[in-house]
């Protein structure tokens, strides 16, 4: 294995392809499945990355430090309640624009915490609709852990939170007083706040060469828990669930 000061200047490309299990949409007790495509990659020294349909780019050059600081862009697309959904009541509701989120994630990393290639990430997430549809910022938190277990192996767990201005519960969870003769839901004036805690968990393992290079297979699932106004919206309370599933699995390639 290249030592951490090797790995640093080391140009890398990972490539997954697969397919995810998620909620019809925010709060739904129905799940389909679409699917999904990830990228995580450093180039000189800059790494890039997808988390579902966003794309995050560092603007600080990879280190061997013990500590490094991480600043850069966030992109990234929002789908819900655009499509088709499965719920017919929910269905009876307005469908939404799709939200093209911009915005940026500063944080600090500390690395070789139980071997030379580990990483613990604190950071924050902050976007902002620019697409006029719900028009809101959304502030996340978040702590990620990744180690190597071989050189074959590799895991990642995170824990975060999402907090959400007034403008985005409104769009996405209030019920109008039209909304209600059209669908039969209680009028309902969400706020907003937190709108939920999540937990992930990611593993990798190769199928041939190693962690370095070669052909590996992927899951991931993610738990997260709507609270507040986002719980008690009749989308949720009435017609869907709180609780909320996401897994995934591909097939990447890396190089």
């Amino acid at each position: 294995m290249p030592s951490p000061e090797e790995m640093a200047k080391r140009d890398l490309v990972t490539v997954g392809i697969g397919g995810a299990y998620v909620p019809d949409h925010d709060g739904s007790n129905d799940y389909r499945l679409i699917p999904a495509a990830a990228i995580r990659a450093k180039i000189h020294g800059y790494s890039v990355s997808t988390r579902g349909l966003y794309l995050y780019v560092n603007a600080i050059p990879d280190s061997a430090a013990k500590m490094k600081f991480d600043v850069g862009p966030i992109v990234g697309a929002r789908l819900n309640r655009r499509g088709h959904i499965e719920d017919e009541v929910v269905e009876l509701l307005p469908k939404r624009k799709m939200a093209i989120e911009v915005g940026a994630f500063g944080g600090v990393s500390f690395h070789g915490l139980t071997n030379p290639y580990d990483s613990l990430s604190l950071r924050v997430d902050v976007v902002h609709d620019v697409a006029n549809a719900h028009q809101s910022t959304l502030f996340g938190p978040n702590i990620d852990f990744s180690t190597p277990v071989s050189r074959t192996t590799y895991v990642s767990a995170n824990v975060g939170a999402e907090f959400v201005g007034n403008k985005y519960a409104d769009y996405y969870f209030s019920i109008s007083p039209e909304d209600s003769l059209v669908s039969g839901l209680p009028v309902f004036n969400a706020g907003g706040g937190m709108k939920n805690w999540k937990a992930g968990l990611l593993a990798n393992q190769s199928i041939t060469g190693n962690l370095l290079h070669g052909f590996s297979v992927f899951g991931a699932g993610q738990y997260s828990r709507l609270v507040g106004d986002f719980k008690r919206s009749p989308i949720v309370s009435e017609r869907g669930n709180a609780s909320q599933w996401l897994l995934a699995a591909g097939l990447a390639y890396t190089w």
